[in-house]
């Protein structure tokens, strides 16, 4: 089979932690007899200092052109003070996500036995039962609603939500817990927000037809304080933008590192693929950054875009190999363990496969 990859590095960390990814994808290829044909473009800051522009149109083109994208990570403090369309985030990141119709992001948050002691939770009695999911709205709510204004005096974001993109996203999420633990936490604010408050409506009606889900409602401010006193309860987390942009990044650290997460975009036909963190531009350049978030990224791609499943799972036994035989980078080596570079952690688990 061949399957043709947009590659975008992007900032950062970026272009380190693709290239160990990239590794762990020609062993894949040939381990499963897979031509991924990779073609590379700019995105994000990268783009904007050759292009004048944070997402070129060859970079649109090819992203189009492709069956799946696989991303690194943009930005940086040093384009925070441009204009907000030339800004890697809004005029790169979202609106590449707007130009293939994402509209669910998957975070899923699963915790290694091998790393509970570096966990923020350790006080706690945490396993690896800790694995949930969170659904997230990607392509409404207030980072696109309309109207939007910003003044020295005055700013402006409008928050929306149309029952069909509620219908959606609950889809996803209830189509995904069946397949796990059969559990849904919607998160919501509809005490006192209108959106929330269809939202809730909209998700109820859903979970008519999915009887077999066990559904519950909670208000974001107490699933930020639940996830922290037992995320152990959560499997499928549904919500919309802002708040899932938030939680997602919360559950997160309950792994120790955001450079051990994954995330998966799906959209109406191109989905995308990234690492949950971000740019890290105090570490670019040193070899240290964790690659793993990128490599289980490729193990969502191969399995949503490319229904590969067995070489998902190959990838994803690999990383808890490697973690096992006490390898570890300098996010999450904890106290006495001696890191290795982002190169070395990207070879052992190519090697692996």
């Amino acid at each position: 089979m061949t399957y043709k990859i947009a590659v975008l590095a992007g900032d950062g960390i970026g272009p380190e932690i693709m290239k160990e990814g990239l590794k762990v994808l020609r062993a894949i290829g040939k381990k499963y007899a897979c031509d991924f044909v990779l073609q590379e473009a700019l995105i994000g800051g990268c783009a904007y200092e050759q292009f004048a522009v944070p997402l070129p149109e060859a970079t649109k083109k090819l992203c189009l052109a492709a069956d799946a994208v696989l991303l690194g990570s943009i930005g940086g403090p040093k384009w925070d003070n441009l204009a907000p369309e030339l800004r890697p985030e809004l005029g790169g990141l979202l609106a590449l996500r707007k130009l293939l119709k994402l509209y669910a992001n998957l975070r899923p948050i699963f915790l290694f036995s091998e790393l509970q002691d570096i966990s923020p939770l350790a006080f706690k009695t945490v396993s690896n039962s800790i694995d949930l999911v969170t659904v997230r709205e990607l392509s409404s709510g207030i980072y696109f609603g309309k109207p939007k204004e910003l003044s020295d005096d005055f700013a402006l974001d409008t928050m929306s939500y149309r029952r069909d993109e509620i219908v959606r996203i609950a889809h996803v999420a209830f189509g995904l817990a069946g397949k796990r633990q059969k559990r849904v936490t919607s998160v919501d604010k509809a005490n006192v927000l209108s959106s929330s408050m269809l939202w809730r409506k909209v998700v109820n009606e859903l979970a008519d037809g999915y009887p077999e889900i066990k559904l519950n409602h909670m208000y974001v401010d107490n699933a930020a304080m639940q996830l922290v006193l037992n995320p152990a309860q959560f499997d499928v987390i549904l919500t919309e933008n802002l708040f899932g942009d938030i939680l997602s990044d919360e559950s997160a650290a309950i792994c120790g590192s955001l450079g051990m997460l994954p995330s998966a975009s799906l959209g109406e036909s191109v989905h995308l693929f990234e690492p949950a963190g971000g740019s890290a531009p105090d570490i670019a350049g040193k070899g240290i950054a964790n690659p793993i978030a990128q490599i289980l990224s490729l193990a969502l791609m191969l399995e949503h875009s490319f229904a590969l499943p067995a070489a998902a799972k190959d990838i994803v036994h690999a990383v808890h190999t490697v973690l096992k035989n006490g390898l570890r980078t300098a996010d999450i080596a904890g106290g006495g363990v001696k890191p290795v570079s982002t190169a070395a952690m990207g070879d052992a688990i190519a090697a692996l496969l």
